[in-house]
């Protein structure tokens, strides 16, 4: 498990955005923002040199690593011998982790790559069957925006989309001076716990489409945004067509989907 000291540093690629933490306290604070409840397995994303993989290795769980950058995929197995056989060199928004997972329920964490992290998000809503719990660190204001709540200016379609189904908690920021190399904003690291029941009481499909018609014209009042819907002039008299999107909490937004599910 040793560090080599021979092995070369990877280099940092733009292209993939790669800002390496080289803090330990922060990669340590990190892994201990999961709970390892209730699930057996880890997947972290975008490992790079192993800094918040080690702390996992330390956990009660099987970690796995998803890397799509070869050159850290090689850095990893020279230097973490007991995962070698637990790293995907893949790209995660692509593959198919049920071929890992097989059905089973797994926590994700990592420091995601800036210019992925949103669909990062969007990934694991698609799969939240199987996550019940997601850390990581996000660029500052993306970390914000998934935790804000209505009535605030960042509030949008991911705020309410992820705390439909889970708990979001804005846990602490990260400067830019422990990243090689440094980013220029802040980071901003936070944890998705999935709700006891995160069914929801109307069709998901139609809850997604409602949310982003709605804020895409986020300056609007609902009844403009929603024109497309066709909706029944009865339904679109109620007060709640007269606020603007950021304006709505997300049970709002669950009981204005389960009514244009219903008005025929």
């Amino acid at each position: 498990m040793a560090h080599n000291p021979n092995q070369h540093q990877v280099k940092a690629k733009k292209y993939l955005g790669q800002h390496f933490l080289n803090d330990e306290s922060i990669a340590e604070k990190i892994a201990d923002t999961l709970s390892f409840e209730n699930y057996k397995s880890v997947l972290e994303i975008g490992p790079g040199m192993g800094v918040l993989t080690k702390y996992l290795l330390e956990k009660d769980v099987t970690t796995h690593v998803i890397e799509i950058d070869p050159e850290s995929v090689e850095y990893l197995k020279a230097n973490y011998l007991s995962l070698a056989s637990r790293i995907i060199e893949k790209d995660f928004l692509k593959y198919d982790l049920n071929l890992v997972f097989k059905g089973q329920p797994f926590a994700v964490i990592g420091n995601f790559p800036y210019n992925i992290s949103t669909q990062i998000v969007f990934k694991v809503l698609e799969m939240r069957d199987q996550i019940p719990e997601f850390s990581g660190m996000f660029q500052k204001e993306v970390a914000e925006r998934i935790c804000s709540k209505e009535g605030s200016k960042v509030y949008g379609i991911l705020s309410v989309l992820t705390q439909a189904f889970y708990k979001a908690e804005y846990l602490f920021t990260v400067p830019p001076t422990v990243f090689s190399p440094p980013p220029k904003v802040d980071s901003g690291v936070l944890r998705l716990t999935r709700k006891e029941d995160y069914s929801l009481p109307c069709d998901v499909g139609l809850f997604f489409k409602v949310v982003k018609a709605a804020f895409q014209q986020r300056r609007k009042t609902i009844r403009n945004s929603l024109k497309t819907f066709n909706l029944s002039d009865n339904l679109r008299e109620d007060s709640i067509f007269d606020k603007r999107p950021e304006q709505l909490s997300v049970q709002q937004f669950l009981e204005l989907t389960t009514r244009i599910e219903k008005d025929v």
